[in-house]
């Protein structure tokens, strides 16, 4: 037991305690020596975060009134992922004038998706300090979060001033140029970025980004395996992977499947304490379904999710959503009342939110992005619920074994190519999706032929999806058809250095410029959708087709000529096409393609009559029927928990 302060004391000394030890045991240094501060800072440079939190506890305890200590738990705590909210307050609260404390504060604030605190916290940071690199760097990601991107490309501009060789300024403002769709300003950015840390992984996998919108996929499939040859568990540079696999001519499907089914096998090892056991009602009167999605807003998700949430009968199932992505807009609040709960998994690890719809007593639970942005894959990889399920988002498998099905049509996905997938497949009776009408009185004008005296092909799709093999296809056709001229419509093409160089690919193979109609995306869906009256007929990209655009066109009366593939991806065309009531409009290779092409525009009668009449047909058709999807989807749902006990 310790003395009292007027025991004597247990030196030996025959002092009372309150005048011996207990002196030396209150006193303590004044000051922390450089060698102590500078290894816990070589303990935090070598990543070794668990040792230094030991460390930093003992040295605040020590030294209560020095702020690296403090900073140091902080920042500790912050990388192995537990609470450290709490320190860096504290931090703050007592070090008020340290510009590190406010910026530290900051940075946990966009990890954890709440960028209007990140930004309070920064800007007294550089307050401060308003040279602080760092913190510009870190106001950049909450600026560009929040969408204001000219803003972020501004602070990333301030840092590098202040620091040239920031490589992650670079990043990050070749994000926010990319975004600003100037896309060779933004390759610069990325390769300047690499130049000053090859080894930056992050910085490879925005590189391929960048490459891949400007279509050299070869080269932005070798970034991404760059960035995996230095992070073989980097899952954002496996996903951006397989998404543009998607892009590419020629891959096989068991080569894709392969790749996917690696994906998951390091998601799958990552989710160290999976579920196997859940709290969801055996017997429910209702099934619980989850969405986990980060486009529950104006998205080409958004607007095929819109129609089915407003006819799913409450009785039969309660909707919770899981939103991956804090951006809302005007979808966002039309479909909020459809849920009982609207919950963000923004800002939480994977094992937190897996434990959040865990405790929601799931049944189902949906992907609704598979290898797209904003996916939370690993978080099924936990198997939060019994049932769970991808569909829309990317029509393909996901490979995480922990999804039991993927749903889709026999158009889309017919029996032959149930091996393509780690899932199971679940087909529903007609179309697997159901479009919801744009909400805008866009009228749809005659066939734009009869007035200009020639015709206008028209792709409104991501420039990436315009390989070389569709170019070529492309201008066979132009060749083919006399004085005609092809519309292209997308973001890539508000950049004049992307509008010269696919001017170029079309001149290569004998295409003149005047014939090439170039636009870059336009303000409002209204004057999107009207763009679409200038268009007599719609050609499609492939292997990865047009889904949204393609429904759109033929609701605005523009047949989309589309080519069949031999994967669910490609099929989607088909799907689309068949449930139109345009079988016709689907080639079976690319002669027949450029045989269809041409037939079609030699009847201009003809053509003007379906367009009369098209959107009326696609209207009364199972892709825009959400009632009638609606009870197909509630009865898949059910379907499958009912399959668990069989």
């Amino acid at each position: 037991m310790k003395p009292g302060r007027n025991d004597p004391c247990s030196c030996g000394s025959g002092k009372k305690f309150k005048h011996c030890c207990e002196g030396k045991v209150a006193s303590r240094p004044a000051a922390p020596s450089p060698a102590e501060s500078s290894q816990l800072v070589a303990w935090f440079n070598a990543g070794r975060y668990a040792e230094l939190e030991g460390r930093a506890r003992q040295f605040v305890e020590r030294y209560p009134g020095f702020a690296t200590g403090w900073k140091l738990l902080g920042a500790a705590l912050h990388m192995q992922g537990k609470d450290s909210l709490q320190v860096l307050r504290k931090t703050v609260g007592l070090f008020p004038g340290d510009a590190d404390a406010h910026n530290n504060l900051g940075n946990f604030f966009n990890d954890n998706g709440q960028f209007d605190e990140a930004l309070a916290s920064l800007r007294r940071a550089l307050k401060i300090n308003p040279k602080f690199a760092g913190a510009l760097y870190n106001m950049s990601t909450a600026l560009r979060e929040l969408g204001q991107i000219s803003e972020s490309a501004s602070c990333c501009r301030r840092a590098l001033e202040i620091n040239p060789n920031f490589a992650k300024a670079l990043h990050n403002l070749g994000l926010a140029l990319r975004e600003l769709g100037q896309m060779n300003e933004a390759l610069a950015c990325c390769r300047r970025a690499l130049e000053i840390d090859p080894d930056f992984a992050e910085g490879h996998t925005n590189l391929g980004n960048v490459l891949k919108d400007l279509g050299q996929l070869e080269s932005a499939q070798a970034s991404y395996r760059r960035a995996l040859e230095i992070k073989p568990d980097y899952t954002d540079a496996r996903n951006n992977l397989l998404f543009l696999l998607n892009y590419t001519d020629g891959v096989a499907p068991s080569y894709y499947l392969e790749q996917a089914r690696q994906y998951g096998r390091i998601v799958a090892a990552k989710a160290v304490r999976s579920f196997s056991s859940w709290q969801c009602a055996v017997r429910p009167e209702r099934l619980r379904v989850g969405l986990v999605s980060g486009d529950l807003r104006i998205h080409s998700v958004g607007h095929f999710l819109e129609g089915l949430l407003s006819q799913i009968d409450p009785a039969r199932i309660e909707l919770i959503a899981y939103s991956t992505n804090h951006r809302e807009d005007e979808l966002t609040a039309r479909i909020r009342p459809f849920f009982s709960a609207w919950k963000t998994l923004v800002g939480k690890s994977d094992e937190d939110a897996a434990r959040l719809i865990h405790a929601d007593g799931v049944h189902v639970l949906l992907d609704i992005s598979g290898h797209t942005a904003g996916n939370r894959l690993p978080v099924f990889a936990w198997k939060p619920a019994p049932v769970q399920v991808t569909w829309l988002g990317l029509p393909n498998t996901t490979g995480v074994g922990e999804i039991d099905y993927v749903l889709g049509d026999l158009q889309a996905i017919p029996p032959e190519h149930e091996d393509h997938f780690s899932e199971t497949v679940w087909r529903l009776p007609d179309s697997y999706l159901c479009f919801c009408a744009p909400a805008y009185p866009v009228e749809v004008a005659p066939l734009p032929a009869l007035s200009a005296g020639y015709v206008t092909f028209g792709s409104f799709n991501n420039l990436a999806k315009m390989n070389d093999a569709v170019v070529e296809l492309w201008a066979r056709i132009l060749l083919s058809v006399p004085n005609s001229r092809l519309y292209l419509k997308t973001g890539q093409l508000r950049d004049a250095d992307i509008c010269a160089q696919t001017k170029q690919r079309f001149a290569a193979r004998g295409i003149a410029p005047e014939r090439l109609l170039l636009r870059g995306t336009l303000g409002s869906i209204a004057d999107h959708l009207s763009e679409y009256n200038k268009i007599d007929v719609a050609l499609d990209t492939f292997p990865y087709p047009g889904v949204t655009t393609s429904v759109e066109a033929m609701w605005m009366g523009v047949p989309v000529l589309s080519l069949q593939g031999d994967r669910f991806l490609s099929l989607t065309a088909k799907s689309v096409a068949h449930h139109a009531g345009l079988p016709d409009w689907v080639a079976v290779d690319k002669v027949d393609y450029a045989a269809k092409a041409v037939a079609f525009t030699a009847d201009l009668g003809s053509l003007a009559a379906l367009r009369a009449g098209l959107r009326r047909q696609v209207l009364a058709s199972p892709l825009f029927d959400a009632p009638r999807f609606a009870r197909n989807f509630e009865d898949a749902l059910w379907g499958m928990w009912q399959a668990r006990d069989s």
